[in-house]
């Protein structure tokens, strides 16, 4: 499929052919879901954790005698039942992660691509490159270029233009290695550098 390709003053400078492979797949919610749990998975810490009975500092002596004094049997104040005892069943230290197959991933990433062509929210631009790294300038030509929200995919990011836009609200950079089906969703327009395309169709393919 053909695309047009602009520059950052928004100007049309040629077209492009995108792999209908990659960029032409039939949107798959569901190929989608799996891989945003998967990643989001992998970030957990799985550091949060309660004190089971073992680890309260405290007394191991019977609090009183088993029979005689009307109330129910104890064993230790370091119980679940009493105030600063344990927590029964309570989160331990573990890794969140789980497996997902590799084609599985490859095809979320195609999938993720191919919905955002759908969409209309894929722009090709010629390169992103800025001569300096001045913000006002840079989020002028964003504007204009109708990127409010968006993830910028580039082969290898400039240096000043990461620097022009890093602190512009809602605007992410990353190189063509790092390209994820996350953060391609959480913003609402894709921008892919021509280098970057050519990279993510050998890749891809």
């Amino acid at each position: 499929m053909k695309v047009a390709v602009k520059s950052l003053d928004n100007k049309k400078v040629g077209d492009i052919d995108l792999s209908d492979a990659i960029f032409g797949l039939t949107p798959r919610k569901d190929v989608l879901h799996r891989m945003v749990n998967w990643q989001l998975a992998k970030r957990r810490s799985g550091n949060h954790k309660t004190k089971q009975i073992g680890e309260i500092s405290g007394t191991g002596k019977k609090p009183y005698a088993q029979k005689g004094t009307g109330n129910a049997r104890q064993g230790s104040l370091r119980s679940p039942q009493f105030r600063k005892g344990a927590v029964i069943f309570g989160p331990i230290v573990r890794d969140h992660s789980h497996d997902l197959p590799k084609a599985v991933r490859k095809l979320a990433l195609k999938t993720a691509l191919s919905s955002k062509q759908a969409e209309g929210k894929l722009i090709v631009l010629d390169a992103a490159k800025a001569k300096d790294h001045k913000t006002k300038e840079m989020a002028k030509a964003l504007v204009a270029l109708g990127l409010t929200s968006a993830l910028i995919i580039d082969e290898t990011p400039d240096v000043n233009f990461t620097r022009a836009v890093r602190n512009i609200k809602n605007i992410d950079v990353l190189p063509q290695k790092g390209i994820n089906v996350y953060d391609i969703l959480r913003r609402d327009i894709l921008v892919l550098t021509k280098d970057a395309v050519a990279q993510l169709e050998a890749r891809l393919k």
